[in-house]
Protein backbone atom coordinates (compact mmCIF):
# COMPACT_ATOMS: atom_id res chain seq x y z
CA UNK A 1 0.00 0.00 0.00
CA UNK A 2 1.19 3.58 -0.84
CA UNK A 3 2.99 5.57 2.21
CA UNK A 4 3.04 8.51 0.74
CA UNK A 5 0.77 10.59 2.95
CA UNK A 6 1.64 9.58 6.20
CA UNK A 7 5.25 9.67 4.93
CA UNK A 8 4.65 13.60 4.56
CA UNK A 9 2.90 13.99 7.43
CA UNK A 10 5.90 12.65 9.12
CA UNK A 11 8.20 14.49 6.99
CA UNK A 12 6.11 17.58 7.60
CA UNK A 13 6.78 16.90 11.60
CA UNK A 14 10.56 16.77 11.36
CA UNK A 15 11.14 19.82 10.04
CA UNK A 16 8.47 21.71 12.05
CA UNK A 17 6.10 22.49 9.02
CA UNK A 18 2.16 22.40 10.23
CA UNK A 19 -0.34 21.10 8.53
CA UNK A 20 -4.45 22.99 8.03
CA UNK A 21 -6.95 20.25 7.03
CA UNK A 22 -10.77 20.88 6.26
CA UNK A 23 -13.46 19.07 7.55
CA UNK A 24 -16.44 18.12 5.07
CA UNK A 25 -19.39 16.43 6.78
CA UNK A 26 -21.53 15.61 3.70
CA UNK A 27 -24.48 15.33 5.73
CA UNK A 28 -23.91 19.03 6.80
CA UNK A 29 -22.60 21.42 3.79
CA UNK A 30 -25.09 22.54 1.75
CA UNK A 31 -23.88 22.29 -2.35
CA UNK A 32 -23.67 26.43 -2.47
CA UNK A 33 -21.62 26.65 0.64
CA UNK A 34 -19.16 23.16 -0.27
CA UNK A 35 -18.70 25.15 -3.89
CA UNK A 36 -17.55 28.06 -2.27
CA UNK A 37 -15.41 25.97 0.87
CA UNK A 38 -13.79 24.42 -2.17
CA UNK A 39 -12.89 27.51 -3.46
CA UNK A 40 -11.32 28.69 -1.08
CA UNK A 41 -9.59 25.80 0.46
CA UNK A 42 -7.81 25.45 -3.26
CA UNK A 43 -7.02 29.74 -3.27
CA UNK A 44 -5.79 29.06 0.95
CA UNK A 45 -3.43 25.99 -0.69
CA UNK A 46 -5.32 23.76 2.15
CA UNK A 47 -3.44 20.83 2.68
CA UNK A 48 -5.84 17.81 3.36
CA UNK A 49 -9.45 17.25 3.30
CA UNK A 50 -11.24 15.34 5.89
CA UNK A 51 -14.28 13.51 4.56
CA UNK A 52 -16.42 11.84 7.06
CA UNK A 53 -19.36 12.48 9.75
CA UNK A 54 -21.12 10.33 12.57
CA UNK A 55 -24.61 9.39 10.10
CA UNK A 56 -23.64 9.55 6.66
CA UNK A 57 -24.91 7.09 3.91
CA UNK A 58 -22.41 5.71 0.93
CA UNK A 59 -24.16 7.57 -1.63
CA UNK A 60 -24.06 11.05 -0.02
CA UNK A 61 -20.30 10.43 0.49
CA UNK A 62 -19.71 9.54 -3.16
CA UNK A 63 -21.26 12.16 -4.44
CA UNK A 64 -19.35 14.20 -2.02
CA UNK A 65 -15.90 12.94 -2.88
CA UNK A 66 -16.49 13.08 -7.27
CA UNK A 67 -17.31 16.61 -6.25
CA UNK A 68 -14.26 17.29 -4.86
CA UNK A 69 -11.84 15.60 -7.24
CA UNK A 70 -13.90 17.47 -10.00
CA UNK A 71 -12.70 20.60 -8.69
CA UNK A 72 -9.42 20.31 -7.11
CA UNK A 73 -6.75 18.21 -6.53
CA UNK A 74 -6.00 18.61 -2.94
CA UNK A 75 -5.76 14.58 -1.01
CA UNK A 76 -8.77 13.60 0.21
CA UNK A 77 -8.52 11.31 4.06
CA UNK A 78 -11.88 9.20 5.10
CA UNK A 79 -12.75 10.10 8.62
CA UNK A 80 -15.25 7.38 9.13
CA UNK A 81 -18.00 7.67 11.74
CA UNK A 82 -18.71 3.76 11.35
CA UNK A 83 -17.13 0.76 8.95
CA UNK A 84 -19.57 1.47 6.11
CA UNK A 85 -18.42 4.83 5.59
CA UNK A 86 -15.49 3.71 2.81
CA UNK A 87 -15.03 4.61 -0.77
CA UNK A 88 -12.68 3.98 -3.02
CA UNK A 89 -12.61 7.71 -4.69
CA UNK A 90 -10.65 8.99 -1.88
CA UNK A 91 -6.53 9.12 -1.37
CA UNK A 92 -6.22 7.39 2.36
CA UNK A 93 -8.96 6.72 5.60
CA UNK A 94 -7.93 7.76 9.04
CA UNK A 95 -7.95 3.97 10.55
CA UNK A 96 -9.19 5.21 14.04
CA UNK A 97 -8.65 3.14 17.19
CA UNK A 98 -10.79 5.38 19.78
CA UNK A 99 -8.02 4.81 22.38
CA UNK A 100 -9.72 7.22 24.66
CA UNK A 101 -12.43 4.61 25.26
CA UNK A 102 -13.48 1.19 26.42
CA UNK A 103 -15.40 0.10 23.81
CA UNK A 104 -14.13 -2.48 22.24
CA UNK A 105 -16.02 -2.50 18.82
CA UNK A 106 -14.13 0.66 18.73
CA UNK A 107 -10.60 -0.07 19.29
CA UNK A 108 -10.69 -3.46 17.21
CA UNK A 109 -14.21 -4.55 16.39
CA UNK A 110 -15.10 -2.04 13.28
CA UNK A 111 -11.32 -2.71 11.91
CA UNK A 112 -11.82 -6.25 11.85
CA UNK A 113 -14.74 -5.72 9.56
CA UNK A 114 -13.22 -3.18 7.40
CA UNK A 115 -9.78 -4.97 6.91
CA UNK A 116 -10.61 -6.72 3.95
CA UNK A 117 -12.07 -3.88 2.16
CA UNK A 118 -8.86 -2.09 3.17
CA UNK A 119 -6.25 -4.86 1.98
CA UNK A 120 -7.75 -5.12 -1.78
CA UNK A 121 -8.69 -1.16 -1.82
CA UNK A 122 -6.10 1.40 -3.01
CA UNK A 123 -6.83 3.56 -0.08
CA UNK A 124 -3.61 4.28 1.84
CA UNK A 125 -4.46 3.22 5.63
CA UNK A 126 -3.27 5.47 7.99
CA UNK A 127 -3.67 3.85 11.38
CA UNK A 128 -4.78 6.49 13.96
CA UNK A 129 -4.95 6.27 17.77
CA UNK A 130 -8.36 8.83 17.93
CA UNK A 131 -8.58 10.44 21.22
CA UNK A 132 -12.06 12.45 22.66
CA UNK A 133 -11.34 15.12 25.00
CA UNK A 134 -14.41 16.87 26.81
CA UNK A 135 -15.39 19.72 24.56
CA UNK A 136 -17.55 21.28 27.64
CA UNK A 137 -20.67 19.59 25.68
CA UNK A 138 -22.12 16.31 24.94
CA UNK A 139 -20.85 15.51 21.30
CA UNK A 140 -22.11 13.00 18.42
CA UNK A 141 -19.12 11.42 18.71
CA UNK A 142 -19.56 10.32 22.34
CA UNK A 143 -22.75 9.61 21.98
CA UNK A 144 -22.58 7.16 19.35
CA UNK A 145 -19.16 5.82 20.47
CA UNK A 146 -20.88 5.27 24.22
CA UNK A 147 -17.70 6.19 25.33
CA UNK A 148 -16.40 8.83 27.49
CA UNK A 149 -13.98 11.67 26.69
CA UNK A 150 -10.89 12.29 28.68
CA UNK A 151 -11.12 14.97 31.24
CA UNK A 152 -10.21 18.75 29.89
CA UNK A 153 -7.62 19.03 32.94
CA UNK A 154 -6.38 15.73 32.79
CA UNK A 155 -3.08 16.00 30.80
CA UNK A 156 -1.53 13.10 31.90
CA UNK A 157 -4.04 10.91 31.44
CA UNK A 158 -4.09 12.35 27.91
CA UNK A 159 -0.06 11.67 27.88
CA UNK A 160 -0.74 8.40 28.87
CA UNK A 161 -3.26 7.32 26.37
CA UNK A 162 -0.87 8.86 23.49
CA UNK A 163 2.01 7.25 24.56
CA UNK A 164 0.54 3.72 25.32
CA UNK A 165 -1.14 4.43 21.09
CA UNK A 166 2.37 5.20 19.99
CA UNK A 167 3.67 1.98 21.32
CA UNK A 168 1.10 -0.04 19.99
CA UNK A 169 2.22 1.12 16.77
CA UNK A 170 -0.37 3.39 16.01
CA UNK A 171 1.14 6.07 14.00
CA UNK A 172 -0.73 8.64 13.98
CA UNK A 173 -2.85 10.73 16.89
CA UNK A 174 -5.79 12.65 16.36
CA UNK A 175 -7.41 14.75 20.05
CA UNK A 176 -10.22 16.01 19.29
CA UNK A 177 -13.15 17.44 21.26
CA UNK A 178 -15.98 16.74 18.85
CA UNK A 179 -17.95 18.78 16.11
CA UNK A 180 -18.91 22.09 18.00
CA UNK A 181 -17.60 21.91 21.01
CA UNK A 182 -17.91 24.45 23.56
CA UNK A 183 -14.26 24.71 24.54
CA UNK A 184 -11.23 23.52 22.14
CA UNK A 185 -8.51 21.44 23.50
CA UNK A 186 -6.23 23.66 26.26
CA UNK A 187 -2.48 24.26 24.47
CA UNK A 188 -1.37 22.84 28.04
CA UNK A 189 -2.33 19.68 26.74
CA UNK A 190 -1.44 20.04 23.30
CA UNK A 191 1.96 20.89 24.53
CA UNK A 192 2.02 17.97 27.11
CA UNK A 193 1.20 15.14 24.57
CA UNK A 194 3.24 16.89 21.81
CA UNK A 195 6.22 16.73 23.74
CA UNK A 196 6.04 12.73 24.82
CA UNK A 197 5.06 11.04 21.31
CA UNK A 198 7.53 11.15 18.23
CA UNK A 199 4.50 10.84 16.16
CA UNK A 200 2.41 13.63 14.22
CA UNK A 201 -0.29 15.06 16.53
CA UNK A 202 -3.69 15.79 14.57
CA UNK A 203 -6.00 18.66 16.66
CA UNK A 204 -9.45 19.21 16.16
CA UNK A 205 -13.03 20.38 17.65
CA UNK A 206 -14.24 23.77 18.81
CA UNK A 207 -11.26 25.85 16.79
CA UNK A 208 -12.94 28.87 15.63
CA UNK A 209 -10.62 31.34 14.99
CA UNK A 210 -7.12 31.69 13.55
CA UNK A 211 -5.86 32.93 16.95
CA UNK A 212 -6.70 29.77 18.74
CA UNK A 213 -5.11 27.92 15.43
CA UNK A 214 -1.85 29.35 15.69
CA UNK A 215 -1.81 29.42 19.63
CA UNK A 216 -2.53 25.14 18.71
CA UNK A 217 0.32 25.19 16.29
CA UNK A 218 2.95 26.68 18.59
CA UNK A 219 1.75 24.40 21.50
CA UNK A 220 2.87 21.58 19.60
CA UNK A 221 0.00 20.10 17.00
CA UNK A 222 1.30 18.97 13.61
CA UNK A 223 -1.85 19.32 11.83
CA UNK A 224 -5.03 21.57 12.33
CA UNK A 225 -8.14 20.40 11.69
CA UNK A 226 -11.36 22.29 11.45
CA UNK A 227 -15.01 21.82 10.09
CA UNK A 228 -17.87 23.03 11.96
CA UNK A 229 -16.62 26.63 12.00
CA UNK A 230 -16.01 26.60 8.36
CA UNK A 231 -19.78 25.60 7.75
CA UNK A 232 -20.99 28.38 9.30
CA UNK A 233 -18.65 30.67 7.51
CA UNK A 234 -16.71 29.81 4.60
CA UNK A 235 -14.24 32.41 4.89
CA UNK A 236 -12.25 31.47 7.83
CA UNK A 237 -10.80 28.95 5.44
CA UNK A 238 -8.82 31.88 4.42
CA UNK A 239 -8.20 33.20 7.85
CA UNK A 240 -6.62 29.88 9.29
CA UNK A 241 -4.72 28.99 6.69
CA UNK A 242 -2.99 31.98 6.80
CA UNK A 243 -2.38 31.72 10.38
CA UNK A 244 -1.58 27.79 10.12
CA UNK A 245 1.15 28.94 7.27
CA UNK A 246 2.69 32.04 8.75
CA UNK A 247 4.06 29.91 11.11
CA UNK A 248 5.59 27.93 8.96
CA UNK A 249 6.93 31.12 7.16
CA UNK A 250 8.35 32.44 10.40
CA UNK A 251 9.67 28.96 11.05
CA UNK A 252 11.75 28.92 7.52
CA UNK A 253 13.14 32.30 8.01
CA UNK A 254 14.80 31.43 11.44
CA UNK A 255 16.35 28.72 10.18
CA UNK A 256 17.56 30.72 7.16
CA UNK A 257 18.81 33.48 9.84
CA UNK A 258 20.89 30.60 11.39
CA UNK A 259 22.64 29.21 8.08
CA UNK A 260 23.84 32.89 7.70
Amino acid sequence: MSQMIYESLQQAKNKGEKKFVVLIDPDKVRLDNMQKVLELAVEAKVDYFFIGGSLIVNNMLDHCLESIREQCHIPMILFPGNSFQLSYRADAILFLSLISGRNAELLIGNHVIAAPYLKLSPLEVLSTGYMLVDGGKPTTVSYMSNTNPIPATKDDIAVCTAMAGEMLGLKLMYMDAGSGAKNPISESMIESVSGAISCPLIIGGGIRTPEKALANVKAGADVIVVGNAIEKDPNLVLEIAEAVHSFNRKEASMEEKIKV
